[in-house]
């Protein structure tokens, strides 16, 4: 009895341990985020009123003696940075609506872009340490292609079609809207050595989605046929390269992640995928913490820099609330000569913040149900 009282001890432990590590992670992201925004608000001196780690009550806070407040607050689950009469038309020196539009616009898209160079840098940690991402085929059953024209068990795919392979997407690209039978150029790594292979598709290749992985498997001949039905026999798996390669391929990779990103939002504007397949804060931490306690630190870094990517390219989407709306009313009082109504763009941000966050609030619902 005791020892089962402490194993279910240890492992509800174990799991608090991987969502503190996961909300830590968000938090990172969050604060990156802010700080982005704060080192240009520095360069192009505007009066910053407070910056802060969190929400709710303040824990810690601290004064500067231009009067600049650093706090970190009760609620650790964002932050922000507050420019002076940043929502009000206040003229006084140095207050956000005096300086420039230009400036206003670059210190709105700093935050997404530390942001996106922070991802960058996990990026190449990630792989530096472990190695690119690339795809590993398990296993090859193609009876009806000769050897010649048809990967092999184990192959690593680097490309496919003259495109680099990292994800399941980049694989699709490379052999998309192609008919059975046409033979596409891959390079793969097999037996420790870099070689060209041609290989013959098996059906045609018209993917619907992203989704459409057994498509893809059945015109590469990579399923497997298990006791309780067919699976991929396409797995992810890293390949190391030389220092320079690697961070290029870190910038394509991180390219590769906002592109999915773009598919996403797609897909959901169009019907493809539901509401359902995506996820509020909870749901992003439930899954940092499970991709951590799967695969430790490695995941964590792919985790963070797909975090950072995600937070780059939807803060600037132009959806009331947040940077890339605002940067919109900056762009509108550029054209017009003078800005639109202060407060009709407060009711507009605001009533966009609660939109989002009941819908954050909705999707991580469904999950729960």
């Amino acid at each position: 009895m005791q020892t089962n009282i402490l194993a279910t001890f240890g492992e509800v432990a174990h799991t608090a341990l991987y969502i503190i590590i996961a909300l830590i992670t968000l938090l990172v992201m969050v604060t990156v985020h802010e700080l982005g925004h704060y080192i240009a608000g520095k360069i192009f001196k505007f009066k910053i009123n407070e910056f802060a780690i969190g929400f709710g009550p303040a824990i810690i806070k601290r004064t500067k003696k231009n009067g600049e407040i650093f706090s970190v607050r009760a609620l650790p689950l964002g932050g922000f940075c507050a420019f002076d009469g940043e929502d009000e038309d206040l003229k006084t020196e140095n207050s956000f609506n005096s300086k420039p539009v230009w400036q206003r616009i670059i210190v709105l898209i700093s935050g997404a872009l530390m942001n996106y160079l922070f991802a960058l840098l996990l990026i190449m940690l990630m792989f530096g340490i472990y190695g690119g991402s690339a795809l590993q085929v398990g296993k090859v059953d193609a009876p009806t292609v000769s050897a010649e024209y048809r990967l092999q068990d184990g192959d690593i795919i680097l490309k496919a079609g003259g495109k680099n392979v990292y994800l399941v997407t980049d694989l699709m690209h490379g052999i998309e809207n192609r008919e059975k039978g046409d033979r596409v150029e891959f390079v793969v790594v097999r037996g420790g050595e870099t070689i060209t292979q041609t290989v013959e598709l098996l059906e045609h290749t018209h993917f619907e989605s992203v989704e459409d992985l057994f498509g893809l498997c059945s015109a590469l001949g990579t399923k497997e046929q298990k006791a309780d039905g067919v699976y991929s026999s396409l797995y992810s798996t890293n390949v190391h390269y030389g220092f320079f390669q690697t961070i290029g391929r870190s910038f394509e990779y991180s390219f590769k992640l906002a592109g999915t990103v773009f598919t996403v939002l797609g897909q959901l504007l169009t019907g493809k995928l539901g509401v359902s397949s995506m996820g509020g804060t909870i749901t992003t931490l439930s899954l940092t913490a499970e991709a951590v306690s799967i695969g430790g630190f490695k995941y964590l870094l792919y985790m963070g820099s797909f975090l950072g990517v995600n937070l780059a390219v939807f803060n600037l989407l132009p959806i009331p609330a947040l940077d890339g709306s605002r940067v919109v009313f900056g762009i509108i009082e550029a054209i017009r000569k003078k800005p639109v109504s202060r407060k009709v763009e407060g009711i507009i941000h605001t009533v966009g913040l609660i939109l989002l966050l009941t819908f954050a609030i909705f999707v991580d619902l469904q999950h729960c149900f």
